[in-house]
């Protein structure tokens, strides 16, 4: 029976003033007793609305009556049944707008906090879980996958359970896609990400880095080679600009670029041989949950300054709520409803300034929010010394310029039907390859889909 008199248990973390001068990671995590608190707060529902709000589709209600009886391994087994990355969801998955949307809790009270108690299982299974994971027997059948991100991972596990000999081809040089290069340590420590590659590995899944698959060799090439199925999971990674002026000089960023070094290169180390420039003065463009990350690593570079320039108002801030809250919690400062026109530089085409003009909402467009306009006469010089632009990416063009048969929108995005499945026989797509940037959670749930039409399509082959 749910204990209906206890409060949503908060987050541990770390103070404010003190995080956001290191990379260590913010929320601390559940002690036992809190989890055992929050859990008993689930009503068990038999319909499992919360569960329907997940893109993976685990059963929430039985990992959650397993916390209550103490059974920590046994939840994680519940979870891991169809999400091939908990400790990694529990950190970075929207829980607000998906599981936890759902949650009949929420319509009177505050929601289960769905997320926080699958981490505190993950990691409760990382800490004390050391039987070897039982690698299932060989079918005989190769499926290759590229990209090494949250669908590519997804896809994998899924299939090396089933039995099938899994390759991942993965472009740098350490797996995890978009968890290692685009997340900050702050918000996902590698050695969580590491140590569930670790667990795909146990299950047979191998994984080859520096494999630039349009490079080193092609779609076509892999197929040659004996896979029966390829599986292309290789995100979003071409940054976007806005094309005004000034967008060429020394000290303007990609997000992208940017959280690479950071985060993949260790930039912020003493010595790091792919240094970040180390501003005063930041302006970060977007608002997103890159924007909050790439705000949020330069004031832990050191950055006296930093500024969010988003075009809207912050309602219509895309970011989680708590990564807006932290973000202002650090000390960020929100510049909204204003918008870059040209971006300034010295004499030694070094960033100086970014003049920018207000806005204000007008109707909405195509995507339901209002559409901000230009307030005339409303132009203004913002000081910074640093400009990162954060306003979304696409998938590179690499793969679909190198692969027969693979039709393309026009954007970039590959072409698949709700399965998964390409116009080219064999060849499955998912994640942000196929949609654009978006959630990890979104890129599992599509791994898991393909899998799933893999698995049919060779049983059927």
């Amino acid at each position: 029976m749910a204990d209906l008199t206890i409060p949503r248990q908060p987050m541990p973390s770390q103070e404010a003033d003190v995080r956001n001068s290191n990379f260590s990671e913010v929320a601390l995590g559940y002690t036992e007793e809190m989890a055992l608190a929050e859990a008993q707060r689930c009503l068990g529902c038999k319909h499992k609305p919360c569960s329907g709000g997940c893109p993976v589709q685990i059963d929430i209600p039985e990992f959650i009556g397993k916390i209550c009886e103490k059974d920590y391994e046994g939840a994680y087994q519940v979870i891991s049944r169809d999400s091939s990355l908990p400790a990694v969801c529990g950190r970075v998955c929207p829980q607000e707008t998906q599981c936890e949307a759902k949650c009949v809790r929420g319509v009177k009270s505050e929601p289960v906090a769905i997320g926080r108690l699958e981490r505190f299982v993950a990691d409760w299974h990382l800490a004390h879980a050391h039987d070897k994971v039982a690698r299932p027997a060989s079918n005989g059948r190769r499926v290759a996958v590229i990209g090494s991100g949250p669908a590519g991972l997804t896809c994998a596990g899924d299939l090396a359970k089933k039995g099938y000999e899994v390759t991942i081809f993965e472009a740098l040089h350490l797996a995890g896609g978009v968890l290692v290069y685009g997340i900050p340590e702050f918000r996902l420590p590698k050695a969580i990400v590491q140590k569930e590659v670790d667990g795909l590995k146990a299950l047979g899944v191998k994984v080859e880095t520096n494999m630039v698959v349009g490079r080193v060799f092609s779609v076509d090439e892999l197929m040659e080679q004996g896979y029966e199925a390829v599986f292309i999971g290789s995100g979003a990674g071409l940054p976007s600009f806005m094309k005004i002026p000034g967008e060429n000089l020394n000290g303007v960023y990609s997000a992208n670029e940017f959280l690479t070094r950071i985060n993949l290169m260790k930039a912020y180390r003493e010595g790091s041989a792919t240094p970040v420039q180390h501003a005063e003065k930041v302006a970060v463009v977007g608002g997103g949950n890159v924007a909050m990350d790439a705000a949020r690593c330069a004031k832990r570079l050191g950055a006296k300054e930093v500024y969010i320039v988003y075009r809207r108002s912050e309602e219509e801030l895309p970011a989680r709520r708590e990564e807006v809250e932290h973000a202002k919690e650090e000390g960020i400062i929100f510049r909204l409803l204003n918008n870059p026109v040209e971006i300034l530089g010295d004499e030694e085409l070094h960033v100086k300034g970014m003049r920018c003009i207000r806005m204000e909402l007008g109707e909405p467009d195509a995507s339901g929010r209002r559409r901000p306009v230009p307030v005339e006469g409303s132009e203004f010089t913002l000081d910074v010394d640093c400009v990162i632009m954060a306003i979304g990416t696409s998938p590179n063009p690499l793969i679909r310029s190198t692969t027969s048969g693979l039709e393309t929108q026009k954007w970039g995005g590959i072409i698949t039907d709700e399965n998964g499945k390409t116009s080219r026989e064999g060849v499955y797509a998912g994640g942000d390859a196929v949609t654009g940037a978006a959630t990890v959670i979104l890129a599992m749930g599509a791994g898991k889909t393909a899998a799933a039409s893999i698995h049919e399509y060779l049983s059927n082959k």
